[in-house]
């Protein structure tokens, strides 16, 4: 826009410039052919556009079938009393035509040029300049749109990913760090009241800042990786229902203090493995308790459950006594940025959205019910490498993913 507007302004002066320059030269030369013309012409023959009347006494010669209205007589008879010069410019015909009176010996000299051709070279110019103006003002434009497209839309996506990083990395870290947190409030009040740290409290600080660890360096690598780099190794399978039972425990002293009850249900001795990251399938199921955690008032239950649904399918079921939502809210709440009534300052809208796009990345599926004053329920189903069975060792396989669900196997590649 900015640059159409310079390059209209700079136009417009050099044409304009141009313009007044034409006026002028045009004036000096019909001044020229008209003080000429007075001075040696004769009515026997003109040049073109130039017609000549000469006043011996009272008889006017005239060059010539001259246009109506001419000659001026009065300029003759002004002239011949004072014997000065005098220049007269009239619009008739649209056209323009200079007229010279002046004396010369004994008789009276009048010269009528007519400035047609002369208009219409300005007008030529003119059109010529608003026809340049328009070429330029359309050249300008398409070129703006091109850098636009090829300069400023790359800065402007590079901006967006990087407000949608810093977003993203702010959400994934407040849960482990409130987690991390809660652990080390927990060990501050029991070393204040004398009583010994557990190894049990000790070993979930540790894990709580690990996990964090790791959820630092995913974000670091998804920002830094666009298509995933070739020849990531493969992923391994991972057992929802040890993910799970370990997010419950991680809860179990914060549900406590919320005096929230948290049931979990799954087949005894069975696994039910599910290919994925095991650090990005952890957070899903952390996320969907904290989630219901925050929205369970006190005194509240959650029920956490793991099951096989049919042959090829793994579900993880979080439901909540809290406040619920409507089913205008069901259909939006996986949108990022989302935040449904009553959220408050402190929610971001990004957390469930997040979420979605892990369980999707992995061939999966999250839905969302709920009523509003009677709970919430979430539902993920991911597909499951074979029926449910009892645990065996692991088994590699190979499965693409998109980056930023494939970085913990990346991590765990670099690592060892």
């Amino acid at each position: 826009m900015l640059t159409g507007l310079a390059v209209g302004v700079l136009l417009a002066l050099v044409g304009t410039v141009s313009y007044l320059s034409l006026i002028r030269s045009q004036d000096r030369q019909i001044q020229r052919e008209l003080a000429y013309e007075a001075t040696a012409g004769s009515v026997t023959g003109p040049p073109g556009c130039v017609w000549i009347f000469i006043q011996r006494g009272a008889t006017v010669s005239a060059s010539g079938q001259p246009p109506a209205g001419f000659p001026l007589r009065g300029a003759l008879a002004s002239v011949a009393a004072t014997r000065s010069t005098e220049l007269t410019v009239i619009e008739q015909d649209r056209t323009t035509f200079y007229v010279r009176t002046q004396p010369r010996g004994g008789d009276t000299v009048q010269v009528v040029f007519d400035a047609r051709y002369q208009l219409a070279d300005r007008r030529y110019l003119l059109a010529a300049l608003a026809m340049a103006a328009v070429v330029a003002l359309l050249a300008s434009v398409l070129t703006t749109r091109i850098v636009g497209r090829f300069a400023v839309a790359p800065l402007a996506d590079a901006l967006d990913r990087q407000r949608r990083f810093v977003a993203d990395a702010s959400h994934e870290l407040r849960t482990p760090i409130a987690q991390v947190q809660t652990r080390a409030q927990l060990l501050a009040r029991r070393a204040r009241s004398g009583t010994a740290a557990s190894g049990r409290d000790l070993d979930r600080l540790v894990g709580g800042i690990t996990r964090l660890g790791e959820i630092v360096n995913e974000l670091l690598l998804s920002a830094q990786l666009e298509a995933g780099p070739a020849g990531l190794p493969p992923t391994e399978p991972v057992d929802l229902v040890a993910l799970a039972r370990e997010a419950v425990a991680i809860e179990a002293d914060r549900a406590g203090e919320r005096r929230v009850t948290v049931a979990f249900a799954a087949p005894d001795g069975l696994a039910l493995p599910v290919p994925g990251v095991e650090s990005a399938l952890r957070r899903v199921v952390g996320e969907l308790l904290t989630n219901a955690l925050t929205h369970t008032p006190v005194g509240g239950r959650i029920d956490v459950a793991v099951r096989a649904a049919g042959r090829d399918r793994a579900e993880l079921v979080v439901a909540d006594s809290g406040a619920g939502f409507g089913p205008v809210e069901a259909g939006r709440i996986f949108d990022r940025f989302y935040r449904g009534p009553g959220a408050g300052d402190r929610r971001f809208g990004l957390g469930l959205a997040l979420l979605s796009e892990v369980v999707t990345s992995h061939g999966g599926t999250i839905e969302a019910n709920g009523r509003p004053g009677r709970g919430a329920t979430f539902t993920v189903r991911l597909p499951m490498l074979a029926a449910a069975g009892p645990r065996s060792p692991r088994r590699r396989f190979r499965l693409r993913l998109p980056a930023p669900v494939r970085l913990a196997a990346w991590l765990s590649s670099r690592s060892s």
